[in-house]
């Protein structure tokens, strides 16, 4: 019988001590992984240098702490409302959109000025499709603000599609900034062990992002039964 009880009780401790830790964790990857990239590119040296930086900032930090926010075991804001942290995640979201087109407009106009062709291998070609991507995804989230622009679908109904595309838009981002770990730029400059980790930090992350996400959808779909 005391056996009984103990194991009930003590599965949500190992549970909750396991996410929170995932969550911490992210949170170290995230930054990091950014100030790492920042220090291989040396944003500023040069017009290309822009381009890794402010796509790893876009994806790696501002779009993984906008999810994280809504984190139960690691969101900065936690105490915070609902919609205090809707509010900041646009907000972070908006970042992370800035940050995605500069760098695409950095690495275009750098082609140019090189007279080299465009988007041409899967890098370039998926990380357009994930800056186009995150631009309507932030757009969609506008009626999740203001809910009247919209009539005929319900809030809960608005929030499940959002979660879901985000969560797609993520995994983009997470998928484009491995592919840029394989280019020529990045492997000249660093070892064989270097890259294995730095290609850790967006696949932890996505997923850990992932099990945020699906984990509170399963969560919120138990509640109705």
């Amino acid at each position: 019988m005391v056996v009984d009880n103990r194991e009930p009780e003590s599965e949500p401790r190992i549970y909750g001590f396991t996410r929170r830790a995932s969550a911490v964790s992210t949170h170290f990857i995230c930054i990091v992984f950014s100030l790492f990239i920042a220090l291989m590119s040396r944003p500023g040296s040069s017009l290309f240098s822009w381009h890794p930086f402010l796509m790893t900032l876009a994806f790696s930090f501002f779009m993984t702490e906008a999810i994280l926010l809504f984190s139960p075991h690691g969101s900065p804001i936690k105490s915070f409302s609902h919609k205090v942290k809707g509010r900041v995640h646009w907000i972070l979201q908006c970042l992370c959109v800035s940050c995605a087109v500069l760098g695409l407009a950095a690495i275009s106009y750098n082609k140019h000025l090189n007279s080299k062709p465009h988007f041409t291998s899967w890098h370039g070609l998926l990380g357009l499709l994930t800056v186009c991507v995150v631009g309507l995804q932030s757009l969609a989230a506008v009626p999740l603000i203001y809910h009247s622009l919209v009539k005929g679908w319900s809030l809960a109904k608005l929030k499940r599609y959002h979660a879901a595309s985000g969560l797609i838009t993520y995994l983009l981002g997470s998928i484009s900034l491995l592919l840029g770990l394989c280019s020529a730029w990045f492997t000249a400059s660093v070892g064989e062990y270097t890259w294995y980790l730095s290609a850790l930090c967006p696949a932890v992350s996505a997923l850990i992002i992932m099990n945020q996400v699906t984990s509170a959808y399963m969560a919120k779909k138990r509640l109705q039964y």
